[in-house]
Formats: structure tokens, sequence, C-alpha cells
């Protein structure tokens, strides 16, 4: 398995920019970049880039809705550019809170939008005149006199292109058209019905196979020095996995929630959301199990944390996104290292 992680485009530049530098000397093969609803990722990207050398950089991710695919298009030629092939484009539909409640876009028909902008976005990396006529997009805008134009700028290197999914027909988009995957909310015992198998379809629907696509899953990496720490590592993080399976999206579309609820914890999921939102928020997490804490993260014993890893290789994932714990810079490089080191044994 590659390596990974994913750092936020806001906060503490300084320190942010430090944590890159050193996680690509210890050998990190690829850095994502988070946009939410804070800092735009290009810009970290770019200053990243003039600060490493090897490393891959991943927007992780663009949200859809928020610049035009031709747009993307053109921030994606110029990352890769100016990092001389080391750019990965991460695309996904956020959520209605966001893209309504922030950008003031319509959060409609995101499935026909990610098709759409994917489908774009690879005509302008083409080179040739862009010419499209979708359910969402249509360029050039019929009823004028413009007429389709290039690109001056040209993709130097391929620009393989990552879509983060949750639902089945999101993922069966992703299996169809994407290069690689960027999942969450990752339970490998369940993953097989909840994520595989929609992968999969999709994959076949285009003639491909799952080498054909780069499984990079993310959780959380913290060791424990033994039972009794990991016990209070568990309880700590309980309110976390709330806050997601309660607190994330809108009132109508939690798609965290419904991961959770398709890998085996429908009752569980939908009770903490009531209370969530209720405001119980201690009851919320007080429904949250040591199981669902320890399935979706990798925390625990060195031990331990070795064979989820193992389980996580054997489950299909080919990159492991590794957020690391610790209360400073040096602690979360520290954990992060000792992470990638079990990572390279795992094989």
């Amino acid at each position: 398995m590659r390596t990974a992680t994913t750092v936020e485009a806001s906060g503490n530049w300084r320190e942010h920019a430090d944590f890159v530098v050193e996680a690509e000397k210890l050998g990190l093969d690829v850095c994502w970049v988070a946009e939410a609803w804070g800092s735009d990722a290009p810009s970290a990207l770019g200053f990243y880039a003039a600060r490493t050398q090897r490393m891959l950089l991943g927007s992780g991710i663009l949200q859809l809705g928020t610049r035009t695919p031709v747009a993307i298009a053109q921030t994606a030629i110029t990352l890769s550019n100016l990092s001389e092939g080391r750019f990965l484009l991460g695309l996904g539909a956020s959520g209605p809170q966001v893209i309504e409640g922030l950008h003031g876009v319509p959060f409609a028909h995101p499935l026909a939008r990610a098709r759409e902008t994917v489908e774009i976005v690879r005509q302008v990396f083409g080179g040739g005149k862009i010419s499209f006529s979708g359910k969402e997009f249509r360029i050039p805008l019929p009823g004028g006199d413009a007429v389709p134009m290039r690109l001056s700028a040209r993709p130097e290197h391929p620009i393989p292109v990552y879509l983060a999914t949750l639902s089945p027909a999101m993922l069966r988009l992703t299996g169809e058209l994407a290069d690689g995957w960027l999942g969450t909310s990752f339970v490998p015992e369940g993953a097989a019905q909840a994520y595989f198998e929609p992968l999969d379809e999709g994959l076949a629907r285009a003639g491909r196979t799952r080498a054909e696509l780069d499984v990079c899953q993310g959780a959380e990496v913290a060791f424990a020095r033994d039972e009794d720490a990991l016990r209070e590592m568990v309880a700590a993080r309980k309110k976390e996995l709330a806050f997601s399976l309660g607190g994330m999206g809108s009132a109508s579309a939690n798609f965290y929630n419904r991961a959770y609820s398709r890998q085996g914890w429908a009752e569980v999921a939908a009770e903490v959301r009531r209370r969530w939102q209720a405001g119980d928020r201690e009851g919320a997490a007080g429904l949250v199990t040591d199981e669902m804490v320890l399935g979706t993260t990798l925390i625990g014993t060195e031990e331990r944390v070795r064979e989820r890893l193992r389980v996580w290789r054997d489950a299909g994932v080919d990159t492991v996104r590794l957020y690391p714990a610790g209360d400073s810079l040096d602690a979360r490089l520290a954990t992060l290292g000792r992470a990638i080191e079990l990572v390279r044994a795992t094989g």
C-alpha cells in the first residue's frame, strides 16, 4: 500500500507547511489538501509544490459547484505543470449545507454534475476546442455569438482524476470514470457490499478492473501504550463520531450517517442522529459503540494497528490516508513516521 495524509488549507500556515515538508522526508507518498469552508486548496497546493520535490500533491477535494468545470481544469493544469506532474485532481459533491448555505449554488443533481464535470475536464485536458451539451452544462452557452474555444495552456503530464463519493450511485460513477476513489467512513469488514459492489458495477460498465482504480481510504492513526490507554482513546473519540453521524450535512442529507447504516449500524446511526439534532450531544455520543470507533480508525497498540492495516490491505485498499494524532507538530510527525513504517512492512 502507498501512504497518504490530508492537511487543511487553513489555520497555522507555517506549521502546516513544516508538516508537509517533514512528511515528505519520512517517505510519505501523497499529501491531499482539504477545502471545506476555510481557505481554498489550490493556493496551498501551489505553495506546497514549491516546498517539496518528490511527493504527490492532491486536491482533497475541490467541491463541485463552486467552480466551473473549465476553471477546475485550468487549476489542475496549472498545478500539474508547476509541480512537474505531481498533481492529483480530487473532486467531490460536498453537501447542501456548504454548497447552498455558503456558496449559494443549488445542490441539485450532484450525480449529473459530477459526470459532466469529469467529462468536460478531460476534454479540456485533451487540448481541443471545448464543446459540450449536457443537462447541467452547455459550452459554449447557446443563444449568443460565442464559438468553441481552447485553452492556451496544455497539461505537460497526465492528471489523474479522483472522486470522493459515498452513495451507491456516486460510487458506480467513480468506478466508471475515475482514476481513484477517495473514501471515508470505511469499515473493511462491511466494505464489500457497502462500497466495492457499486464500485465494481461501475468498473464493469466501463470495461475496467479494480486494478485500474486507486482505492484511497483514510482514518485517524494513534498508538496506545496498552489496553487501558486504548479504552481512553476510544472514549474520547465517540463525540467526534457522533458529530459525523448527527451533525454533518443538512437536515435531509447526511451521507456519513447513510454510509455507517449500510455497514451494519443503521439503528444506532439513526438514533445518534435523532439525539444530536434534538440537542442531546452527550446522549448521542453515549450510543456510539467501541466497535464503531475501532472499526473505522487505525488506533490501538502497535500490534493492533499492524493487524488492522493487513485487514485494510486484504479488503482492497491501495493507498491508506493517515490522519496522525498528536498534541504538537513533533508528536504528529512521530505518529506518522511510525505508521508509515508499519504500512511499508505490511506491503
